[in-house]
């Protein structure tokens, strides 16, 4: 049977105020053909459907659509998705019973019943072409603390150890229901061991970096684990059948080299038999002047570039416009660096999102600047020198120290 794995999906995300919707609605209906084309027998979708726990009722929109066309595309499609961090547990978990009826699976969160109705809820048979039970997957959404067990002190790290065991518990279930030639499954919203995160959109959750959970967390009888919340597409432990899908579109600037994607997970009987990285087209690129790894340039330099960048196309739609960050390097205040900037970029095809100013300052402090004498034996205008050397390496000019004087003596008229 055939699984695609996906994750990170963030609808209802902004970029510096400019909205993806149109990006993401490209996506989902990519999505929605590759499913059909590529003949998938279950979705798997590991955790941060929406982009906070509030979402938008334009971001709800999109994800019922998606839910609705998948069951009209793909009749006898399994669908199976978590919640992640920036999910809310209990608005996934509302239309739990229209989305069953409906053949969806949506675990938002853990719960905890006397009936095991709780345990029951996170394992879910999964269907290849013939519609016989190909693999039962245990599908764990991200783990708050409140949702560990308590445990012994002497047990180790109550957090790892905690996950350790709500995992070890849903996977036997699932084998305890699977038969021979079934695959074991395993879905999870988690930071891992020895992966590699966005710091600009991601969290390490549960605990931090020191709780990062172990690869053995997946015993060797799990034939795949579908993962979420690195935005990064990776492996875990150097395992085949541990992996991180990572998102679908770049969810910072830092992010514009990622390879974004899903997987098709092939399973022949209870093992892996290959995974498949299917590239998602990216509808607008991100550009940076310079590019990364590139020496920095002055203001002058940088105008100079963006004047080189192409022009825009007739009839482009705004949403597939480059999105463009600058960095300028700024050895002296420029007051109307914006200006520039965007007067440079008229009739390009580019948008500006962000303006990265990288000072050649000394970054040193006050006290780091001229050890000694203490802030009250300071002038205002040494004071104010200090703080200007900080960011720029030229003296402040005639005019700023004028304007600065202009100010001090204001506050000293007003404070008499």
């Amino acid at each position: 049977m055939r699984l695609l794995h996906t994750s990170d999906w963030h609808l209802g995300h902004s970029l510096y105020d400019t909205s993806r919707e149109a990006e993401h609605s490209a996506f989902l209906a990519w999505l929605l053909d590759t499913l059909a084309a590529r003949e998938v027998d279950a979705l798997l979708v590991a955790g941060d459907i929406f982009d906070t726990s509030n979402p938008s009722a334009e971001a709800q929109a999109s994800w019922y659509e998606f839910v609705a066309q998948a069951r009209q595309r793909c009749p006898n499609l399994d669908v199976v998705v978590i919640g992640g961090n920036h999910d809310s547990a209990a608005r996934l978990d509302a239309p739990d019973p229209l989305l069953t009826a409906l053949g969806v699976r949506v675990v938002g969160g853990l719960t905890r019943s006397r009936d095991d109705r709780g345990l029951e809820r996170l394992l879910v048979p999964l269907h290849d072409a013939r519609g016989q039970v190909g693999a039962w997957v245990a599908a764990v959404p991200y783990l708050r603390p409140a949702d560990l067990p308590l445990l012994p002190d002497e047990a180790g790290d109550r957090l790892i150890e905690g996950v350790r065991a709500v995992y070890a518990e849903v996977l036997d279930g699932a084998r305890a229901r699977r038969q021979p030639g079934q695959a074991l499954v395993a879905m999870g919203h988690c930071y891992m061991v020895g992966t590699e995160l966005s710091e600009l959109s991601e969290r390490r959750i549960l605990g931090g970096n020191q709780h990062a959970l172990p690869v053995d967390l997946f015993p060797e009888d799990v034939a795949y684990a579908a993962l979420g919340h690195l935005h990064k597409a990776q492996r875990v432990g150097g395992r085949e059948g541990v992996r991180y899908s990572g998102s679908p579109l770049p969810l910072s600037l830092s992010e514009a080299s990622y390879v974004h994607q899903v997987l098709l997970v092939d399973l022949e009987g209870e093992h892996l038999a290959s995974v498949e990285s299917v590239r998602v087209p990216r509808q607008a690129e991100i550009l940076r002047v310079p590019e990364r790894g590139a020496p920095a340039m002055d203001l002058a330099a940088v105008v100079k570039a963006l004047q080189a960048l192409p022009p825009a196309e007739a009839g482009m739609v705004e949403w597939k416009r480059p999105y463009l960050e600058v960095c300028v390097e700024l050895p002296r205040p420029e007051p109307a660096l914006r200006r520039q900037v965007e007067a440079a970029l008229e009739g390009k095809a580019a948008r500006l999102v962000k303006i990265t100013p990288q000072y050649t300052g000394t970054g040193l402090s006050l006290a780091e600047s001229r050890p000694g004498p203490s802030l009250k034996d300071r002038t205002p205008e040494d004071v104010f020198r200090a703080r200007h050397a900080r960011y720029y390496e030229v003296p402040p000019e005639p005019a700023l120290l004028e304007a600065f004087h202009e100010l001090l003596t204001q506050v000293q008229e007003d404070a008499s």
